[in-house]
């Protein structure tokens, strides 16, 4: 199955069949993933993050622990993933005052046959989910968006950077 370009999915056969990859031929290199998202929230809510006084306790610092716990949980949530020794999970953020946001950051590493963009992709999303479940009673209105992956590097197709 082809799109316009010749590329195919990767992870459907010539039936349309969903399939895991096989990467058993591929070379172990070294691969890293940096991926992130943007949690909007009201400007009450990002002081009460910033200051540390949100009625659940620190809400980044258990954000930051629920990202890296879903990293080394992807491949048990998205069914075709090969489960990778997750080498580096860090997850990081950045409050921003004007719109009132968070950014989240994760950058994941390991050397494997596979890229761990998907482990990336996932702690953000995770750690971002979190912040949400942390502040939702003062919040209703949180806005979680702009999910991407920002940097890969590694295996066979090299170096991507988002634009």
């Amino acid at each position: 199955m082809t799109n316009g370009r010749g590329e195919s999915l990767s992870h459907v056969d010539e039936g349309g069949t969903a399939r895991m990859v096989d990467v058993g031929d591929k070379p172990i290199t070294a691969r890293r993933a940096v991926a992130g998202c943007r949690v909007r929230v009201r400007p009450e809510t990002l002081a009460l993050v910033r200051d540390a006084a949100a009625a659940k306790g620190d809400v980044l610092g258990v954000a930051r622990i629920a990202g890296i716990m879903a990293a080394k949980r992807t491949a048990d949530l998205i069914p075709l993933c090969h489960p990778l020794p997750v080498s580096h999970l860090s997850v990081d953020f950045q409050l921003i005052d004007d719109p009132p946001s968070i950014l989240v950051r994760a950058d994941a590493r390991t050397e494997g046959r596979t890229g761990v963009e998907m482990e990336a992709m996932t702690a953000a999303g995770v750690a971002a989910l979190t912040v949400y479940d942390m502040c939702k009673a003062v919040d209703r209105a949180i806005v979680i968006d702009d999910l991407k992956l920002i940097h890969k590097s590694g295996g066979k197709s090299g170096t991507y950077d988002a634009e």
